[in-house]
This record gives structure tokens, C-alpha cells and sequence, in this order.
């Protein structure tokens, strides 16, 4: 009977399947916490855009929205000073 000789490239997806599975636990550390983090990043983001959409995107810190608005799909027309 042949030898298998990927015996290491076995081992080294070992390695990379236990890295990985570390990392997701590392993560799950750091947020454990706040268990709605994902919920409260939305949120913020909500409540960014509607604040940049009541002052007509012209505040400070609206300019990532630009090139998002202005179009028939999000139905917001807004004349921008270049």
C-alpha cells in the first residue's frame, strides 16, 4: 500500500481551522459585552444619516454620502455645491 504524503498539509489545515476558531473567540471576547454591538453600530449609522439628510448633506461628515445620492433609486435630490 502507497504512503499518503500529505500528511502536512493535513496538519497545517489543522492549524488554520484551530487560528481561525481562536479568533472567532478572541472576537466574541472583546464584544461579549455589548451583545447588541452589531444593533447599536446600526443604529448610530441610522441616526447619522438622518441627521445628514435633515441639514441636506452639507454638514461636516455627510460628504460620504455624495456619490449615494442624487439618483432615482434613493429618491433623494439634494444640489450640491461643488
Amino acid at each position: 500500500m502507497k504512503k499518503s504524503r500529505n500528511l502536512r498539509q493535513v496538519g497545517y489545515s489543522m492549524i488554520l481551522v484551530s487560528a481561525s476558531l481562536l479568533a472567532v473567540l478572541v472576537i466574541g471576547l472583546a464584544i461579549g459585552e455589548d451583545v447588541l454591538f452589531a444593533d447599536n453600530m446600526s443604529r448610530e449609522s441610522t441616526a447619522h444619516f438622518n441627521e445628514c439628510k435633515a441639514n441636506d448633506f452639507k454638514t461636516d461628515g455627510c460628504e460620504t454620502y455624495w456619490d449615494r445620492i442624487n439618483t432615482p433609486i434613493s429618491g433623494i435630490y439634494v444640489d450640491l455645491d461643488n
